[in-house]
């Protein structure tokens, strides 16, 4: 039986937060689909098998819970330092479930032993706020996409 992602009402809960397993990848894909900002142009480039290689060969995924379901999501790529992906299902933004997941990532990125961390989203956005928000350093977009990036602190 598949699930909803579609919040229920009222929208109350504790979030958790775990790594992702091979099991979250549906649940993962129909947030990353679901997104209003930052769509996919060609959704099928993004398959089950990117998952599932960010899990378990080049890099690691977490994903935020509430009321048992994933509501959001983060994957870290360690061969390039990158956050590859941090999607919150819609309803669910503004709980800090993006900023925690996003913590978790860099943490490990430097743990890993990476100085700096990169990503890249559209100019204009939701999550182009969010990032520089969060500290990280804006470096000059281009027409449709902008490069972020943090560096370990001392």
């Amino acid at each position: 039986m598949q699930t909803s992602i579609q919040p229920r009402q009222p929208l109350r809960y504790i979030p958790s937060f775990r790594q992702a397993v091979g099991a979250d990848i549906p649940a993962m894909s129909r947030i990353r689909l679901s997104v209003t900002e930052n769509v996919l142009s060609d959704p099928a480039r993004v398959t089950p098998q990117m998952y599932l290689d960010f899990l378990d060969k080049s890099g690691r995924g977490w994903v935020a819970e509430g009321n048992g379901e994933v509501v959001a999501f983060c994957y870290a790529d360690k061969e390039n330092a990158s956050i590859w992906a941090l999607f919150v299902c819609p309803g669910h933004e503004g709980r800090g479930l993006a900023r925690a997941l996003l913590a978790q990532a860099v943490d490990w990125l430097f743990a890993l032993g990476h100085e700096r961390v990169h990503l890249s989203t559209t100019p204009g956005t939701r999550a182009d706020r969010f990032y520089a928000a969060q500290g990280w350093l804006r470096h000059e977009p281009g027409a449709t996409e902008v490069v972020y990036s943090l560096t370990r602190q001392a």
